[in-house]
């Protein structure tokens, strides 16, 4: 199917999201979406898929206009939609899953027919090289498992226009090679693939072309061999980005983070880090790299506090620490950027300037005794703005108003504006584009060469490359190598982070 989006616009208070949106993809081809945080990309797709109506403009499939008034409409006008975050129950195994909400029947009593639904999964999975057990239970499949089986439920419903999130966020580079060959296999059998990342290198290799937004407008649209990572990243940040960050050798000194034999249960009570000893020098960055969910959210949790560590040793600058208080761990100048940057590193509907205090609004100048000293924190926040380059339209805005990347700002601006002895980061960078990833990277590399001692954990492969001076690697709570950065190749940490030793 030939799909049209003409003159989308959408706007909500106070946001115009799309504004006079034209965009194209051609039966058979795979169409690349990118854009940085708040570009439209996200509100764009959510109008193709029924969630939102458009306040102007048409979609037209092979030519005919179409009206969605709910996903209902979306998916019968054949389009599919796989998030980036999957919508699988995991207890169903894969029939099942694929099967919910469009299951055949039979009988009088219009029972599930497994049967007839068993055969269509294992013809599509043949079909399109997706090589999916149908009688595998969900939550005993691999990330990259579960991502084909999302795209079979979209191929269930009889989906002509596929639509894929971000669909490499969480796979290892071995799965996102596989995933390409699934796209161009989907393509090659006259499926129209619209394909969202922010991955620069993705969107050249799979896509027939690419089409970029910015400000809730096409900044252009260019075919994948006239144009470079990047051209790419200047349409879509409207100025040139240093791709790859610049840093001297490390000059490694005293070790600031010791972990020995370190283990710490999950929510469950299962060993989520099963006996972890790494060292983290002042002066050096040591980048964890690993599928998300191998024990990287419990390590970090409970260096900074926020999780009890069930045995083994944790030390900062030779003081134990386990088990210690957050508040502690931070007076001690230990700096967090956390994974979840909305959960547990900003409060939105407090100010940027509360924001900026939030650790350190019991010490001076912040306070005195019970009272706060506004003043001292609005001219402190505004020094941090102007010094972090973070886009308010004032101190007193709820950062639950700023975009995603400038609230990543408020969180590095926070951590890194008093003397810090360590940095832990998880996910730095994640959700963010090209532009604020470079000024993330850049910050973190200034702390290094300050003396710092930087812990980053991060799932993307590329970040891990680029900012490591050291690669530790984890799978299933255990570190399987740390490698050099000499050592550390894309095919090297990437059989690591699938579990090959």
């Amino acid at each position: 199917m030939r799909l049209e989006l003409r003159e989308i616009t959408k706007q909500f208070p106070g946001v115009l999201a799309n504004d006079r949106i034209s965009i194209s993809a051609d039966r058979g081809k795979v169409l690349g979406l990118l854009g940085e945080n708040g570009a439209g990309k996200t509100t764009l797709m959510n109008i193709l898929s029924g969630l939102y109506r458009p306040d102007s403009g048409e979609i037209l499939i092979d030519g005919q206009a179409r009206t969605f008034t709910d996903p209902a409409d979306a998916i019968k006008a054949g389009i599919g939609m796989v998030h980036q975050h999957f919508m699988l129950v995991p207890v169903f195994d894969v029939v099942a899953s694929v099967a919910l909400g469009a299951e055949p029947v039979k009988g009088f009593l219009g029972t599930f027919d497994r049967a007839s639904a068993r055969k269509r999964v294992v013809e599509l999975s043949t079909q399109y090289g997706l090589d999916v057990d149908p009688g595998a239970r969900i939550e005993d499949l691999p990330v990259g498992v579960r991502q084909r089986v999302e795209i079979l439920k979209a191929l269930y419903r009889k989906s002509d226009i596929l639509v894929l999130d971000e669909p490499s966020a969480v796979l290892t580079p071995g799965e996102t090679e596989e995933l390409f060959e699934i796209i161009r296999g989907l393509a090659a059998g006259g499926t129209t693939v619209i394909f969202i990342t922010h991955k620069l290198n993705e969107v050249l290799e799979v896509a027939d072309t690419i089409t970029v937004l910015r400000r809730g407008r096409v900044a252009g649209t260019v075919l994948p061999r006239e144009t470079t990572r990047a051209e790419l990243a200047n349409l879509m940040v409207g100025r040139d980005v240093e791709l790859t960050v610049s840093r001297a050798p490390a000059k490694p000194r005293e070790v600031v983070l010791d972990l020995v034999d370190l283990a710490v249960r999950d929510d469950r009570g299962g060993l989520a880090v099963r006996g972890i000893n790494l060292q983290v020098h002042a002066g050096e960055i040591v980048a964890v790299a690993g599928v998300q969910g191998n024990g990287q959210t419990e390590l970090v949790e409970a260096i900074t506090g926020l999780r009890r560590v069930d045995s083994g040793s944790l030390t900062v600058g030779g003081e134990v620490v386990q088990n210690a208080t957050p508040r502690h761990v931070s007076d001690m100048g230990v700096a967090h950027i956390p994974e979840d940057r909305s959960r547990d590193g900003l409060i939105a509907n407090m100010t940027v300037a509360e924001n900026y205090i939030l650790d350190s609004y019991h010490r001076s100048p912040y306070s005195s005794g019970v009272r706060l000293n506004r003043k001292a924190i609005a001219e402190e926040a505004s020094k941090g703005v102007r010094e972090f380059d973070i886009r308010t339209p004032s101190v007193e805005t709820h950062v639950g108003a700023l975009s995603g990347g400038n609230q990543q700002k408020v969180i590095v601006a926070r951590e890194f504006s008093r003397p810090v002895k360590l940095v832990v980061a998880a996910q730095p960078t994640r959700g963010l584009d090209v532009g604020s990833i470079e000024y993330i990277h850049r910050r973190i590399i200034e702390q290094r060469d300050a003396g710092a001692a930087i812990l980053i954990v991060s799932t993307e492969l590329d970040e891990v490359l680029a900012l490591g001076d050291r690669v530790a690697v984890m799978y299933a709570g255990q570190i399987v190598g740390v490698l050099s950065s000499e050592q550390a190749t894309k095919e090297a940490v990437g059989m690591l982070m699938g579990g090959v030793h």
